[in-house]
């Protein structure tokens, strides 16, 4: 994963103008359910935000970008659940891990409608809430205003960081590309905050029953 990440930012930061393009992919990824637990977007923008400061990229190649592919995964999303209703359940990965779509439930149900703005920053939530939203009837009206709002907020958040990341690498440590060092730290962060995540959602989906052998 490290690898194919430290290619597509390397690619991005020779070729600006494809920039765009590849960032709004990862973005939708990240957004896109279920996807999102295995393509850690952020990695990328807080790296396009090193390439930003250091003046290899415009924020306007990448922010707008990071924007429109976040909406639109999380959209899809919540058509995919407004489609599949109940029947989401019965496709994989939820019927080998069923817990998934309840903490997503759980989730929403608790928090209503701000839950899609909150769920973009919260891990494994991430990847069901939309689907979850459009499976419980939510209004699209109220979904996509949710939607676009946290898009907004996302992605200028994950590139600031990586801006502010590499102008202190700059001047504390004298690192004049900041990127390579970032994108090591994020993934090891992300993969081991999603692995420690999909562990405790997939140890809870099974009842005490289920742990029981069959006696009859």
């Amino acid at each position: 994963m490290q690898g194919f990440i430290d290619q597509a930012v390397a690619f991005i930061g020779a070729n600006a103008a494809w920039a765009g393009p590849i960032i709004l992919v990862f973005a939708f990824g990240e957004s896109f359910a279920v996807i999102s637990l295995l393509l850690p977007a952020t990695a990328v923008l807080v790296a396009a935000g090193t390439l930003i400061q250091a003046g290899t990229l415009s924020p306007w190649n990448v922010i707008p970008w990071a924007i429109a592919g976040a909406v639109l995964g999380d959209a899809i999303s919540y058509w995919i659940g407004v489609w599949l209703k109940d029947r989401t359940e019965r496709i994989w990965p939820f019927t080998r891990y069923p817990r998934m779509l309840r903490t997503g439930r759980d989730f929403f149900t608790r928090y209503g409608g701000i839950s899609v703005f909150l769920g973009r920053f919260l891990g494994p939530i991430r990847a069901v809430i939309p689907l979850v939203a459009g499976m419980m009837g939510m209004r699209q009206g109220p979904f996509q205003v949710a939607n676009v709002a946290s898009g907004i907020v996302w992605a200028p958040v994950w590139v600031g960081i990586g801006w502010f990341a590499g102008e202190a690498l700059k001047r504390i440590f004298g690192i004049e590309d900041a990127a390579p060092v970032l994108i090591i730290l994020i993934v090891v962060a992300t993969l081991v905050g999603a692995a420690a995540a999909f562990r405790l959602v997939t140890r809870k989906s099974k009842s005490p029953h289920e742990d029981r052998p069959d006696r009859s």
